[in-house]
């Protein structure tokens, strides 16, 4: 199974490139396909794939701005009708860059560098995407709240967790405030430094800094004590399937 995002502002075009697609590789699935640079940002901010197809123009600019407002570590393959985009295109997470009108054959041979690429190497792609650029990861520092007609920028230091609540997602201060974020705790695993947070369950992202005490709990579990206290402290368990990864994180 490969999750697709494609992002084409011609109806026509999407749709065309997601039947070759699925000729070449019947498990794929496009998760959504997208016409502008604020629908793609929207989408990005909750959601992830495996591969993206992202055209360049796009019917409010181009799409390289799509990165300037949202961290994207999942592959790109570009699309585009003009080649000049190509040096800029390889200095982001490009796999592949294929000049309209596509080929069959030419997508089939980018879809397998991706394959071959990730079969390659025993890491994440991300890991390798980081590796090819010689750069480290680029994890948010901030975040920008709005409340009613005011903005707040939060500090990731202020942090002391996030947790998800009636279908939202919420980070909790240190000094006792929650507000609301649009980014899933699955998306924010992605963005935040691995080594100050860590998912303790479903419903918890905690930094190592909010954890005040840790008790050991039924069946294996450990019970965290957080500052300031989660709304109900079941909420802060350490599930079955996390705890051996809560030790070594706790014991880098």
């Amino acid at each position: 199974m490969m999750n697709i995002l494609i992002v084409e502002d011609e109806a026509l075009a999407a749709d065309r490139l997601e039947k070759i697609l699925k000729e070449i590789t019947p498990e794929i699935t496009v998760l959504a396909k997208l016409g502008s640079i604020k629908e793609s940002v929207k989408w990005l901010m909750l959601n992830t794939a495996d591969l993206i197809f992202l055209d360049i123009q796009l019917s409010d600019g181009l799409s390289f701005s799509i990165f300037e407002q949202v961290t994207i570590q999942t592959p790109v393959i570009f699309t585009t009708a003009y080649d000049q985009y190509a040096i800029k295109a390889f200095q982001l997470n490009s796999v592949s860059y294929l000049l309209k009108p596509i080929r069959k054959n030419e997508l089939a041979e980018s879809l397998q560098k991706y394959k071959s690429l990730k079969s390659a190497f025993s890491i994440d792609f991300d890991s390798l995407l980081s590796a090819i650029q010689g750069n480290k990861p680029e994890y948010r520092k901030r975040f920008l709240i709005q409340i009613a007609d005011k903005f707040r920028k939060v500090e990731i230091e202020e942090i002391a967790y996030f947790y998800a609540f009636d279908k939202g997602v919420y980070l909790a201060t240190f000094d006792g405030h929650s507000y609301p974020v649009d980014i899933s705790l699955d998306n924010l695993e992605n963005i935040i430094d691995p080594s100050q947070f860590f998912r303790i369950n479903r419903r918890y992202l905690v930094s190592m800094k909010s954890i005040a005490n840790m008790f050991a709990w039924s069946r294996s579990r450990i019970k965290l004590v957080l500052k300031p206290p989660a709304d109900d402290e079941m909420d802060s368990i350490v599930s079955i399937d996390r705890t051996a990864d809560f030790k070594k994180w706790m014991n880098r």
